[in-house]
């Protein structure tokens, strides 16, 4: 389940809810998990997340997405029947901007930031050049081709 909260003032990313859907059941296929998960996917502007990158992790500089995991190798936070895995905020601004950079689609920019931020959740990092690689490696095989 994907609980998506759009605190800006545009939902123009609405369209590619249903792409978030498909690419979270790709990143659970992929990863091998059977569980059910919770996930909260928080869509919010540049200041928004520049406080938040300021605050918890001393970083004050706007970036595209950050995730905070609830699990974080802790004991499993479980609702009914769903595994609660934690919060995902995406830039919308740099959604558009980066999508525009790169030279790729809205979709595939907006896809691409939550299954990174998803990653995060399940434990990858890319903190070192292994781990980047691994994770990395990881997002190519679920985003695929999305142009």
């Amino acid at each position: 389940m994907i609980n998506v909260i759009n605190q800006t003032k545009y939902d123009d990313l609405q369209p590619y809810y249903g792409l978030i859907s498909k690419y979270y059941e790709r990143t659970l296929q992929v990863l091998g998990l059977q569980d059910q998960y919770a996930v909260s996917l928080i869509i919010c502007g540049p200041i928004k997340i520049r406080r938040i990158n300021r605050e918890y992790r001393q970083i004050d500089k706007v970036t595209d997405v950050i995730s905070f995991a609830l699990l974080d190798g802790e004991e499993e936070i479980g609702f009914e029947d769903e595994i609660e895995l934690g919060d995902i905020f995406i830039n919308r601004s740099r959604v558009f901007s980066q999508a525009e950079e790169y030279g790729h689609s809205v979709a595939r920019e907006f896809v691409f930031l939550f299954v990174h931020g998803l990653l995060h959740l399940f434990g990858y990092d890319h903190m070192n050049k292994e781990d980047e690689e691994k994770m990395f490696a990881l997002q190519r095989q679920i985003v695929g081709d999305l142009a």
